[in-house]
């Protein structure tokens, strides 16, 4: 399945695949309760306040991010991938972004079902049902930049299938103590990680990286 395939360039140039997840730190990446109009579960705003400098909307009704110091630099990293992966449950519940998640970059959805909302008018968004299809049409389409993976499904289907770089996890000093965690339902494989950058960010979050070792 296929809708609204979008270009990608003749060079094949690769860049990683990236997962940026918040997190707290007993590992759950969204309260309970979480759904249409609560995407982040009751207090799972709280993993992402680090992003948002607190201000409130600007003139666009969009929350303004951070920018300078750690938090800053990670926030900048992902926002200069050249493509987005994203499970429909992620992209669905965030009404698809308005059918562009940065600075026009490819967005690709990975689900076996035809799209629950409208995106005839987004010609950035394209439907799979493949994720290895999913990861390699997006680091095509990337040219050469990381890919940003979002969604605990889609990651753990990446890893699984061995299409998953490497993770970069936010780790929020805070216990949720319940909700969805990040690593719910992965399979019994072993999986070793490579640590590759540990930053403190403003605030106590910690910023993990690791690459996936193969």
């Amino acid at each position: 399945m296929s809708t609204n395939p979008a270009t990608t360039p003749a060079d094949g140039s690769r860049g990683a695949t990236v997962l940026y997840m918040s997190m707290s730190l007993d590992g759950f990446i969204a309260g309970p309760n979480a759904g249409p109009g609560n995407g982040l579960g009751d207090d799972g705003q709280r993993l992402h306040d680090w992003v948002l400098t607190g201000a409130g909307p600007g003139a666009s009704g969009v929350p303004e991010v951070v920018s300078g110091g750690i938090n800053g630099q990670i926030v900048e990293e992902f926002m200069s991938t050249g493509a987005v992966v994203a499970g429909r449950g992620t992209f669905e519940p965030a009404d698809g972004w308005g059918g562009d998640h940065h600075d026009g970059v490819p967005i690709f959805v990975l689900s076996r079902h035809e799209p629950g909302i409208d995106i005839g008018s987004w010609p950035l968004v394209t439907y799979l049902d493949d994720v290895g299809t999913a990861m390699s049409r997006a680091k095509q389409a990337a040219g050469g930049k990381d890919v940003l993976v979002h969604g605990a499904a889609v990651a753990q289907l990446a890893l699984a299938a061995g299409v998953l770089d490497e993770l970069q996890l936010h780790v929020v000093p805070v216990l949720l103590g319940q909700g969805r965690r990040l690593f719910d339902g992965l399979g019994a494989e072993h999986i070793e990680l490579e640590p590759t950058r540990v930053l403190q960010g403003e605030g106590g979050v910690t910023h993990l990286r690791y690459k996936v070792a193969r």
